[in-house]
């Protein structure tokens, strides 16, 4: 999952960015809102440079506006479902452009304002996640928010009778609008209300923390490694791996937890017990193995998915995000280093790869943020689908590799004439007869169907994936490239390629040395670009510049971490030293 920013402070001390323009407003003062994606530098708020929605970003003049016309503001963050169902839409345009101020954020580049009314959300839900739509009042207080609501463009599936029972967005907007006009300072007491209770709740957790460091000394319970190893177990799938239903995320801490449980000091198994630490670690290995075979993972090029719809792995939301990347790979190497098994090393290999080559390596030194899910299936055609660059016919893995190697290569990666994604998780009919590639036997139980010797039906598997990769990547347009460079994912990256860098050193100094080169290039960048030594500030982001933003803790804690693993990959001091410099900030 998403690793948590600092903690969120009170929404009326978010100090806003500055936009430098104001909104245009007619000789009656009727505002007339203008789109301003435009001036953005970050490339998931100029996606929606061209809806009808009049976007603002999130500014001084901005939040003025809301002020002086008395309007709600709507913030959005998030989820290009949403984008096609409804702020492609005129007629949810025309009510968000007339009636409130509509802001979209970059969550990457402002944690901050994300933690603080995705905690308002998920106190009011009972749930939280992306999207997340909130209104709030001029005064930034939130009165009604959410996450996915459909909008007038849904397609209605076999998911339909459900969605039909929900409340649509529309309704959410005209609602939301006569209860602003008529009941205005019932909502705003509202508003001031939870957001007492939520600053409330945020003073005791540092009430608790305090009292917790007077007592810092008594360390950790180790009987509580035992109750979240119980509560692993309780909620493990053993056919799928994993330890939730669909949709189901890789939780890469909760696997290098399991993992490394039985690598602590005697003392901890002596409390969880042998057979359960063995049990711990062979959950996560089978977990890691079923993710490897499944579509989550790019079976022809590299990396892996955010997360899969399903709860066997085998349809994922197809966008790749650096976190993930960087801490999935600490894990397989985690995996690799206590098994031997060279399905995790090759895991370990293609997540390298994956980060130390074009498009996510920045030529300057440093990783980018991500690859979209959406993408043009072709070069001359106009609109975008889900999973496009990665989804494959029958009909197309024949005409690439011939019948024969086309056949084979189909039946390894469970490719049918008819596609192989259920009608249920199709709900904009993207995957009709596509295909998303699974590893769904191995190349000995293959040669045994098509009566071939298995080094053959290896060899076919090897140069199929090598041919059908350089097709895709002739013949497809790459997903867009999120190309911000985020310190505290950077960080991550940086210790996961360091520890790798190490661990390959016998194996494949060539490697290694890329690893290595990619982690110093990286932390390099950081230092040069995004650190400002006079006053000792570390800045979020950089893109076409640095931003403004300062660090959080999470860019501070992940740095250092992987500066300290950087330091043990290489002994050079000065990473050691940077991350001493960063720490007594």
């Amino acid at each position: 999952m998403h690793p948590h920013p600092s903690r969120p402070r009170n929404p009326s001390n978010v100090q806003p960015f500055t936009s430098e323009e104001n909104m245009a407003s007619d000789e009656n003062d009727e505002l007339r809102l203008v789109n301003q994606l435009g001036k953005s530098k970050s490339p998931y708020v100029r996606a929606h440079m061209d809806n009808p929605v009049a976007w603002q970003m999130w500014g001084d003049e901005s939040l003025a506006l809301a002020k002086k016309h008395n309007r709600l503001l709507f913030l959005s963050i998030g989820c290009h479902v949403m984008e096609k169902e409804s702020f492609s839409s005129p007629e949810i345009a025309r009510i968000l452009n007339a009636h409130f101020i509509p802001i979209k954020l970059d969550r990457e580049e402002r944690p901050d304002i994300d933690a603080i009314y995705m905690n308002y959300v998920q106190a009011t839900t009972g749930s939280g996640g992306w999207p997340l739509n909130v209104f709030i009042t001029p005064d930034l207080e939130p009165v009604f928010g959410g996450t996915y609501w459909p909008g007038p463009n849904h397609s209605m599936t076999a998911q339909g009778t459900l969605l039909s029972r929900t409340v649509g967005f529309l309704e959410i907007l005209e609602k939301m609008k006569h209860v602003w006009t008529t009941q205005e300072s019932k909502c705003r007491e509202s508003a001031k209300d939870i957001t007492r209770q939520l600053r409330e709740f945020a003073e005791e957790g540092v009430h608790s923390r305090q009292l917790g460091e007077e007592h810092e000394g008594d360390g950790l319970e180790i009987d509580l490694l035992e109750e979240a190893y119980q509560h692993f177990l309780k909620k493990y799938d053993n056919i799928n791996g994993g330890f939730s239903i669909a949709p189901k995320f890789p939780t890469p801490v909760n696997l290098q937890f399991l993992l490394r449980l039985g690598q602590w000091p005697r003392a901890v198994k002596d409390i969880v017990g042998e057979e359960e630490c063995s049990k711990a670690a062979a959950m996560v290995i089978n977990t890691l193995r079923k993710m490897a075979r499944g579509g989550i993972r790019d079976q022809l090029g590299f990396g892996f998915s955010r997360y899969s719809v399903t709860k066997d792995w085998s349809l994922p939301h197809f966008e790749k995000m650096l976190y993930d990347q960087a801490q999935l790979l600490d894990v397989y190497l985690d995996a690799f280093l206590i098994t031997r098994d060279p399905e995790m090393l090759g895991a370990v290999y293609d997540i390298a790869t994956y980060l130390t080559s074009p498009p996510m390596a920045a030529p300057t030194g440093g990783v980018y943020s991500a690859e979209d899910a959406d993408s043009y299936p072709t070069h001359s055609e106009k609109e975008k689908r889900e999973g496009a660059y990665y989804v494959w016919t029958l009909k197309e893995l024949r005409s690439v590799l011939g019948d024969r190697d086309g056949n084979i290569c189909a039946r390894f990666y469970g490719v049918r004439a008819d596609g192989n994604v259920a009608r249920e998780n199709d709900p904009h009919d993207e995957f009709i007869s596509q295909n998303v590639l699974n590893v769904t036997t191995t190349p000995a139980a293959l040669a045994k169907q098509v009566g071939m010797a298995e080094s053959e039906v290896t060899t076919i598997l090897e140069e199929g994936r090598k041919r059908l990769r350089e097709y895709r990547e002739k013949n497809r347009p790459r997903p867009a490239l999120d190309d911000k460079i985020v310190v505290c994912w950077n960080g991550l990256a940086i210790g996961a390629l360091a520890r790798t860098s190490a661990a390959l050193e016998e194996i494949d100094p060539d490697k290694a040395a890329t690893c290595k080169k990619a982690a110093v290039d990286a932390a390099n960048f950081i230092r040069k670009e995004l650190f400002d030594d006079e006053t000792k500030t570390l800045y979020r982001v950089y893109r076409e510049g640095r931003g403004d933003t300062p660090g959080f803790c999470d860019d501070y804690a992940f740095l250092i971490h992987g500066l300290i693993d950087l330091y043990e990959a290489t002994f050079d001091e000065t990473y050691l030293q940077f991350a001493d410099t960063l720490q007594s900030q």
